[in-house]
């Protein structure tokens, strides 16, 4: 079974920037989508950002559209979260995903962001 790995979270200012890695200990391929999800307190899991393994295409949540970029490295296993312009409201414990082509979900343990003066 493939397990994700996030890292890169931690303490940044306002306006600041992070960015995050999420990586698999087998081939991404396996998966027809991965993606950054994230979660804070009472509150369901949100989609941020995702990519399709295959052809790279993106989809972005709104409230992150023009701040964030998502990319994949198929050679390193490796699916990437740019986050630029950080806001308190980003703040959150954030997720990856890998969605297989046989359905089901894989998810990291998680890796806490957080947007603070």
């Amino acid at each position: 079974q493939i397990r994700l790995v996030e890292s890169g979270g931690g303490l940044v200012q306002p306006g600041g920037s992070l960015r995050l890695s999420c990586t698999a200990s087998g081939s991404i391929s396996y998966f027809y989508t991965m993606g950054w999800y994230r979660q804070t307190p009472g509150n369901q899991r949100e989609l941020v950002a995702r990519i399709t393994m295959n052809e790279g295409n993106v989809l972005y949540a709104d409230f992150v559209k023009g701040r964030f970029a998502i990319s994949r490295d198929l050679a390193k296993n490796t699916v990437t979260l740019q986050m630029n312009s950080l806001r308190p409201e980003d703040t959150a414990v954030y997720y990856c995903n890998g969605k297989p082509t046989t359905g089901g979900d894989y998810w990291g343990q998680g890796t806490q962001v957080t947007v603070s003066s």
